[in-house]
């Protein structure tokens, strides 16, 4: 009898065992406590997204909280917690290809009421399911002080380091790069893979080691560019995204490499001066690069209450009119959804809408990089170019090319 009630006690176990493992389906959860999590890559609008979270509260009941990133990181911080059962409601999805790496937990929005709204090729799209809901059209270029420059001074190579030096033999610094990750080298990199025919073609040939950047005139050219930045300009390893949009705002620096999302942290300071965009001059361009800052996307393995739940968010920050306020005003995006003003823009975010409009635009190539590759391999390549003086521009273009083979093994 003892051995007959063991067995049963054993087989109970089993089933429970066997049950809760069937419930164990990544973050999905048969409850949910009323609360919908955000983890997202932008660090420029943390503070506004929390207070839209806090209205979004106020008015539904339902609790919403941001979790913070450092930013460089971001997509092997979403993988840890996708992959610890951890992973938010709400994330950041970049491009395709990272949509694709963590495929299983991206829910498909298609059927959603929000995407009708959605801007003509401005969905992120993974099998033919929409799968991301943009944040809005970004760009960057050189943001630049309309005191100390006029878009005429820099136009080619020769202009902008002429400026550089000027600007250098008068105490103030002419370009300001700093040192995270996509600010060192993410962006500004875009330009001469950008000026390719097809940038996309070129990246699977680099990744195939078909061609290298040191052989290619676009490339040569920017290397150009990034010694004379290193002669004439504070060292970016010692300037912080921080100080280097404080130094422009107060006078110190006439141009940073920086986009429309420098809006945000302007505004903390009382500047005096109107702001413009301007191109890289590089080969002579003359547009600005203009893009997807990223999409939101929402996770699949949660349970049905809580995708309910981010859906209704992600409509509500899209519908609602404090919604679209914040998104324009306080997160500072060129709206991506036809439903959303794009009147009242700051200076910098309308000089990407009219180079979008105006056809003045390229496309991000970086968007279209492997993973991760820009904060774990290019970045450090490029540290090293701006620690060793004796290292050329061909050098750095010889770094780059390594750096970018190591990420294919």
């Amino acid at each position: 009898m003892r051995i007959k009630n063991l067995l049963i006690v054993l087989l109970l176990s089993a089933i429970v065992v066997l049950g809760a493992c069937s419930k164990d389906d990544g973050d999905s959860s048969s409850e949910w406590d009323n609360k919908i999590t955000i983890f997202q890559s932008k660090v420029e609008i943390s503070e506004q997204l929390e207070e839209l979270a806090k209205i979004y509260e106020e008015e539904t009941g339902v609790k919403v909280e941001v979790w913070g990133t450092t930013g460089d990181d971001y997509f092997s911080q979403l993988q840890v917690r996708l992959n610890s059962n951890q992973g938010p409601s709400i994330m950041t999805l970049q491009n395709v290809m990272t949509a694709r790496q963590i495929e299983s937990y991206i829910y498909d929005l298609s059927n959603e009421d929000m995407v009708k709204n959605l801007a003509p090729n401005m969905s992120l799209e993974l099998d033919g399911k929409i799968v991301g809901i943009p944040y809005g059209i970004e760009g960057f270029g050189l943001v630049y002080n309309k005191d100390l420059i006029s878009p005429e001074d820099i136009t080619d190579y020769d202009s902008f380091v002429n400026k550089l030096k000027e600007f250098k033999d008068e105490g103030i610094n002419g370009l300001l790069l700093s040192s995270e990750a996509y600010f060192l080298i993410g962006h500004i990199l875009n330009w001469p893979f950008s000026l390719q025919d097809d940038h996309v073609e070129f990246i699977d040939k680099l990744n195939n080691g078909e061609v290298t950047m040191a052989e290619t005139p676009e490339f040569q050219e920017f290397a150009k560019f990034m010694e004379a930045i290193r002669e004439y300009t504070v060292n970016p390893l010692d300037m912080t995204y921080d100080r280097q949009v404080g130094d422009f705002a107060t006078g110190k620096a006439a141009m940073i490499h920086q986009g429309n999302w420098v809006m945000g942290v302007l505004g903390d300071y009382e500047y005096d001066f109107e702001i413009g965009m301007l191109p890289l001059p590089l080969n002579g361009n003359d547009k600005l690069e203009v893009g997807l800052g990223g999409n939101w996307g929402v996770n699949a393995k949660k349970s049905e209450e809580e995708i309910k739940a981010a859906i209704d968010f992600l409509d509500w920050m899209h519908n609602s009119e404090i919604g679209q306020k914040y998104i324009v005003e306080e997160f500072g995006f060129v709206p991506a959804m036809t439903n959303i003003e794009a009147s009242g823009l700051d200076p910098l975010s309308q000089a990407v809408l009219d180079a979008s409009n105006s056809g003045k635009a390229i496309q991000w190539a970086h968007n279209d990089f492997p993973s991760d590759i820009i904060p774990n391999v290019l970045a450090p390549a490029t540290e090293e170019f701006f620690l060793d003086d004796s290292l050329t521009g061909e050098d750095l273009l010889k770094l780059l090319d390594e750096a970018w083979q190591s990420a294919q093994e």
